[in-house]
């Protein structure tokens, strides 16, 4: 894909954000545009970071390892979101390199990302993962679960916790999970609510979504080799 395209991409993107603002009357600066790059090589986010933009999604904290400290580099204002699940022996590497860890599920996680801030001296924005559908195959905190965990993640990390991330199952409607995110996000005088994706982030906006996570609507489906 050459600049040109991807630019023109996250273009249609912006503006289908602002759209779904000014339709839910709120500002478009009030959404943050997460551009997710997994499986996509640097080049691609170069493309990207030269087309203006500065914040991305990975997957896994070793693909994110292989591109982004170079990047940074060259573009030490971009930002690194974990939205994939974390295993506990990858805490350390995550507080590291990210600049926020969306998938902050359990106990054990907590733990280890404790460990690792304290031997940092830093710790990245968190966002609990809400397993909105309560789907037994997907990471996240029950919601049965979530209220408790949500505050023992604030008595941990403090004012790191930012607030709550959530990926509703693909056979329902995407609309009253993000409609619970976003009440539970208040409830707990959070700030960030992250929901919405290629498909149904305007649905999400109009929830009150505050960031949204676009891979395939910017960088195209995920390269076969």
């Amino acid at each position: 894909m050459t600049t040109d395209t991807l630019s023109t991409r996250l273009d249609q993107i912006r503006t289908r954000v602002d759209a779904a603002c000014h339709k839910a009357d709120r500002s478009p600066d009030s959404v943050t545009l997460v551009a997710v790059s997994k499986f996509h090589p640097a080049s691609s986010i170069e493309k990207a970071l030269i087309a203006g933009q500065r914040v991305f999604g990975e997957n896994r904290v070793q693909e994110a390892k292989e591109k982004f400290p170079q990047l940074r580099e060259n573009w030490p204002d971009l930002r690194l979101h974990i939205i994939g699940g974390l295993q506990t022996n990858k805490a350390l590497e995550a507080c590291r390199l990210a600049d926020a860890i969306e998938s902050v599920d359990r106990t054990a996680l907590v733990d280890a990302l404790s460990k690792a801030a304290d031997r940092l001296g830093r710790v990245p924005d968190l966002f609990v993962q809400i397993n909105t559908g309560d789907e037994p195959q997907k990471s996240g905190v029950r919601r049965e679960e979530a209220d408790e965990f949500i505050t023992l993640c604030k008595a941990r990390f403090g004012s790191a916790l930012k607030g709550l991330m959530c990926i509703p199952p693909e056979d329902e409607d995407p609309a009253p999970h993000f409609a619970y995110l976003a009440r539970t996000v208040r409830a707990h005088g959070l700030s960030v609510c992250s929901m919405g994706m290629s498909a149904d982030f305007e649905t999400a906006i109009a929830q009150g979504a505050t960031l949204v996570r676009v891979g395939t609507a910017i960088f195209g489906a995920r390269p076969t080799n």
